[in-house]
């Protein structure tokens, strides 16, 4: 089976130069919330990935792990991500959030490779949890793929919403199909300013049925942050963003159907920076058009 690679700007080198991390600078500026489509549930709209972060289950990592997570909570967020095949990343989550007596505070989405009861207890069990927030199918390459099972947990209140992921372009028409006949609650892709297959496929037809959508490799699996180091932040672009993190992830919460972001990290400062794109404002259709232009022309 393959297995999703979501890696973001973890342990670049020279990445905390590119800007501070940066909260809000008014505490009390409202954070960006998204609704969740099927109940109007809302979310803050920047959370934590966790894909080939928290791999390993080691005292470093769980270290990490904890410092990580309790600058989501203060920064307003409370998403985290993650997925049954991302090494121990359920282990290390399910600890830090036990330790920080956080569960309560949290939005926890994961992902199983099948819908098999058994992976579905490990995952449990590894995020110390009775309960998921939104359970979704891995990596769907199945047009004709059911979601029965994950209903059935649905309603047996394992999770309290369903969805289904891919970051293969390849497999974009599958979870069409599977969006368009199942209406699950959630959908994850990949989105970011320079790959924007889904705001033509998949953004269009989540509306449609009403999904929420997560987006993953937001900063393009580093590639944004590498792009821009050692380069100034255009003026143009300072009314709206603090950081080289924050312009593209505001860029790609500035498309209204997008429900979340979820960068990865494992390091406390630019989990910090990153929530710093839940406050202020986003750019408008003319900005975000000039940041594109912006990007290309590097």
């Amino acid at each position: 089976m393959r297995r999703l690679r979501r890696r973001e700007a973890v342990g670049l080198a020279g990445a905390a130069l590119l800007a501070p991390p940066a909260f809000a600078t008014e505490p009390a500026e409202p954070v960006l919330l998204r609704a969740i489509p099927s109940t109007g549930e809302k979310l803050p709209a920047v959370g934590l990935g966790t894909a080939r972060v928290f791999d390993n289950d080691d005292a470093e990592t769980d270290r990490a792990a904890l410092a990580v997570i309790q600058t989501l909570v203060r920064a307003g967020g409370r998403l985290i991500d993650t997925a049954s095949t991302y090494g121990d990343a359920e282990s290390v989550i399910g600890k830090a959030v036990a330790e920080a007596k956080l569960r309560a505070k949290l939005f926890i989405a994961t992902k199983l490779e099948e819908p098999n009861e058994s992976e579905l207890r490990r995952s449990l069990t590894r995020l110390q949890t009775a309960t998921i927030d939104v359970l979704q199918l891995h990596n769907v390459s199945d047009p004709k793929q059911s979601l029965a099972a994950f209903r059935a947990w649905k309603e047996q209140g394992i999770c309290r919403y369903i969805g289904v992921t891919s970051t293969f372009h390849g497999d974009f028409p599958a979870v069409e199909s599977v969006l368009a006949r199942e209406r699950p609650d959630f959908v994850q892709i990949d989105y970011s300013i320079t790959d924007r297959a889904a705001e033509r496929r998949i953004l269009p037809l989540a509306a449609e049925v009403k999904a929420a959508v997560l987006v993953a490799l937001p900063l393009g699996r580093g590639r944004l942050l590498r792009k821009v180091r050692g380069k100034a932040m255009p003026d143009w672009a300072k009314p709206f963003a603090a950081s080289w993190a924050q312009f593209f992830l505001k860029w790609v919460l500035a498309d209204e159907r997008v429900t979340a972001v979820i960068p990865g990290t494992a390091n406390a400062a630019h989990m910090a920076d990153n929530l710093g794109a839940l406050r202020g404002r986003l750019p408008d259709a003319a900005e975000r058009a000039r940041m594109v232009q912006f990007v290309e022309s590097l």
